[in-house]
């Protein structure tokens, strides 16, 4: 068999040639593996049982950076990353404050001091130095480093990849499966600006972009988070300064395929920082925290107090990834795991008081947010459980062309949610049937309602399993398409 191997720039090349159809494809094979990994055991002899996946192990250097082994096995084989990661820098942000240019909409106010715009002690936003700019052009990015190796099922050596691209590809294509089926996407916010801030945002445009009406990136350099933005509309060109940016072309939309909507740029050099920050917190239906910060991107009053509940969000956290790294107040957690809250503005889901992670195992060990918060077992639900196999769903779709009950809640497009489960306990014994009926008929809408409407946090500290199921994925791609080096009878 010969060894495929892909370099940076072909993983790059061939990562931005996906079509909407093909990231949906990947999607579905990616939450296959995750389904299996939650819900199958050792007697069901599948490669992605979570008891065939080991916790990674990681080493820390004298210089203060960790590198990270994450072994894993699928169902096509065998695989493991290896990723250095770089000391989160902490210096005070650069000089650039909020400017503008054509195709961006920054602020209704360039003013750089107002006395409305001082928080109250209660709501004072973070240092500036925790808002990440890891950006990809950066000497001190935090950007992962490193290789994916992969190995058929005999243990043969089957391809070597360039990680740097693939990590921060294949965490997005995981937050955005709930993403994806959320009622209400109008108002985006990114905070970072490095590659898992690009991928999340461009996934977040393929998947839903006509359905997107603004989005907000918050980051502490100005220049970093205007890249991102010449990125997405011209991922091949030379990066530009400001203001010699060149992304408000008319057709940039149409041969990026990525829609367009309404772009601020936030940094915490505008003088009305602390306002804006509240009012775009408080705007937003979905939230990406993609930054290794230390503490919490915004003040946890934001969400957690009576006007922060009047509308449900989608949360996702992914660049903290040590119990003492913080992107979100654990109180925000705390709250959303609570089943009533009481006084609140919004009609909330009869299935909420969870938090999604992509392991239960790891997020307890492993995630600060879900670590501080002091949250069990109990209180977290893995992304496996809640999604539905493609088999299922073909089925169910075939049933429901006589049945529509059965299909229910089925879209046909990508990863459908698998909303069916949960019981449901009655002291009417003598109704039982028609109870349980009942029962799962509010467990179902309880939990659609709850996952497309209501708070739902996921929170990611990255599976090897993940990147052994896309890189899989993608050498196959690149096999198909002649992308890469391959060398024979290796």
């Amino acid at each position: 068999m010969p060894l495929t191997i892909l370099s940076d720039s072909d993983v790059r090349g061939l990562l931005h040639s996906l079509s909407k159809e093909d990231i949906l494809d990947l999607q579905q094979s990616l939450a296959d593996a995750l389904h299996h990994y939650s819900t199958s055991t050792e007697e069901d002899s599948n490669g992605c049982c979570s008891s065939y996946q080991p916790l990674r192990t990681s080493l820390k250097r004298s210089d203060g950076q960790t590198t990270l082994f994450m072994p894993a096995s699928s169902n096509d084989g065998l695989g493991v990353k290896i990723v250095t990661l770089a000391v989160p820098d902490a210096r005070t942000p650069d000089g650039s404050s909020l400017k503008s240019f054509d195709s961006l909409s920054l602020s209704q106010s360039q003013s750089q001091s107002s006395s409305s715009s001082s928080p109250s002690a209660v709501e004072t936003p973070p240092p500036a130095s925790s808002i990440a700019s890891n950006s990809n052009n950066s000497p001190s990015s935090t950007t992962p480093k490193g290789s994916l190796t992969l190995l058929d099922k005999d243990g043969a050596p089957r391809a070597l990849l360039n990680a740097e691209e693939l990590t921060a590809f294949r965490t997005a294509l995981a937050s955005t499966m709930l993403f994806k089926k959320r009622t209400n996407v109008h108002d985006v916010v990114v905070f970072g600006a490095g590659k898992q801030a690009y991928w999340h945002t461009r996934l977040a445009l393929l998947l839903r972009g006509p359905d997107i009406h603004h989005l907000n990136i918050i980051n502490r350099s100005f220049d970093s988070a205007a890249a991102l933005v010449q990125r997405l509309y011209r991922p091949f060109a030379a990066p530009a300064q400001f203001p010699d940016l060149d992304v408000h072309s008319p057709d940039d939309s149409e041969a990026s395929g990525l829609a367009r909507p309404k772009i601020t740029i936030l940094t915490p050099q505008h003088g009305e920082y602390a306002r804006l920050l509240k009012a775009t917190v408080r705007a937003s239906s979905a939230i990406f925290c993609t930054t290794p910060s230390l503490t919490p991107l915004f003040p946890g009053s934001y969400l957690t107090n009576t006007e922060g509940r009047r509308k449900g969000r989608y949360v996702c956290a992914v660049g903290s990834y040590k119990p003492h790294m913080l992107e979100l107040d654990p109180a925000v957690l705390k709250q959303n795991v609570t089943p009533e809250h009481g006084n609140h503005h919004h009609k909330h889901a009869r299935q909420g008081g969870a938090v999604v992670v992509d392991s239960v195992e790891a997020c307890l060990r492993e995630a600060g947010e879900v670590v501080q918060a002091g949250l069990t077992g109990d209180e977290v639900v893995e992304l496996g459980e809640l999604v539905m196999l493609k088999r299922e769903a073909e089925r169910r779709r075939r049933d429901g062309e006589e049945g529509k009950e059965e299909a229910q809640g089925l879209d046909g497009r990508g990863v459908e949610l698998r909303v069916e489960g949960g019981k449901k306990t009655t002291k009417k014994k003598e109704k039982k049937g028609d109870m349980e009926k009942e029962g799962r008929d509010e467990v179902h809408e309880g939990l659609t309602e709850w996952l497309q409407r209501g708070n739902v946090i996921y929170k990611s500290v990255g599976l090897g399993l993940m990147d052994v199921v896309v890189g899989g994925e993608l050498v196959r791609l690149a096999d198909e398409r002649g992308v890469g080096t391959r060398i024979e009878n290796f």
